[in-house]
């Protein structure tokens, strides 16, 4: 009995092993070969943090090992970015692409950033015309006026008009450059970019009213119809509308111009007599009221 149990055991031990082994020899012979490492390659990044208007030294880059997909627009030439300006801030150690750069040979600071077809034009604003400081680069706004007309009811007294909406602020508050202690130089001018038909209304605008920004959210670009207000409306009856200027009495035609119209019936009516002398008879007519025939 136990011999019989022991040849059992060894038979079943001798089939696991073979069947193992089977096992094994599959594994081995269809493992996948070894992948072959990504060849390394040179691009250049940036040193340090370069930021929007500053003009690219050689300083600020380097040569780089870069094993990942190489990034549209990238150079291993540093001489390709070197003396261009910058259009959005870069970051240490992130490849330089020419889509965050000028062209080349138009410089770098406030002039580099603007597209093409548009142009900056500075707004002088205070604390409050500027939303208080929360009027930033990027951000977008509306641009309302407010003034006399030239034309119009004196009685309306002050209207206010949104004269553009939807326009991206290109700097506000501060300038690029810094002191010597690293603070930003401030400044009341808010530039925005605008095309050279709404410049010309701006610049009207700056001359003959009161310029207000109106700060709006970047993703609301619908453009509002309004209609404008004033103050008498704004101090008028709730729901009244304002008051329409009365147009003046159209004048008279002049005499020879206007026609000569007889009332007929306002005439005399004429009459005829009889008179009758011996045996003579005759006929005079008369016209009423002492008129003649």
């Amino acid at each position: 009995m136990n011999k019989r149990f022991f040849g059992v055991l060894i038979f079943a031990f001798l089939v696991a092993a073979t069947g193992g082994f089977v096992t094994y020899r599959q594994l081995v012979n269809h493992a996948p070969a070894p992948s072959a490492a990504q060849p390394m390659a040179k691009i250049v990044i940036a040193t340090r943090n370069v930021e929007a208007g500053s003009i690219i030294s050689k300083d600020d880059v380097q040569l780089a090992d870069w094993g990942g997909p190489i990034p549209a627009g990238a150079s291993a030439k540093p001489e390709d970015f070197v003396g261009r300006g910058v259009l959005s801030e870069i970051y240490s150690k992130e490849p330089i692409s020419e889509s965050r750069l000028a062209a080349k040979g138009s410089g770098g600071g406030l002039a580099s950033l603007i597209p093409e077809g548009l142009r900056a034009f500075a707004v002088r604003v205070n604390d409050v015309a500027g939303v208080a400081g929360f009027v930033t680069a990027g951000m977008r706004v509306d641009v309302v006026i407010d003034g006399a007309p030239p034309v119009g009811d004196p009685a309306q007294g002050t209207q206010a008009r949104t004269l553009l909406q939807n326009i991206e602020v290109l700097s506000a508050g501060q300038d690029f450059k810094k002191d010597a202690e690293g603070k930003p130089v401030t400044s009341q001018v808010v530039n925005l970019l605008v095309t050279p038909d709404q410049a010309e209304k701006l610049s009207l605008a700056a001359n003959g009213a009161t310029i207000q920004l109106v700060l709006r959210n970047p993703l609301d670009r619908q453009i509002a119809p309004t209609s404008g207000t004033d103050l008498a409306a704004l101090y008028g009856p709730p729901g009244a509308k304002p008051p329409v200027p009365a147009q003046a009495a159209p004048k008279p035609a002049p005499a020879e111009t206007r026609p000569v119209v007889h009332d007929v019936s306002s005439q005399p009516a004429a009459f005829t007599m009889e008179i009758i002398s011996g045996t003579q008879k005759t006929e005079k007519q008369f016209v009423n009221q002492g008129g003649t025939r």
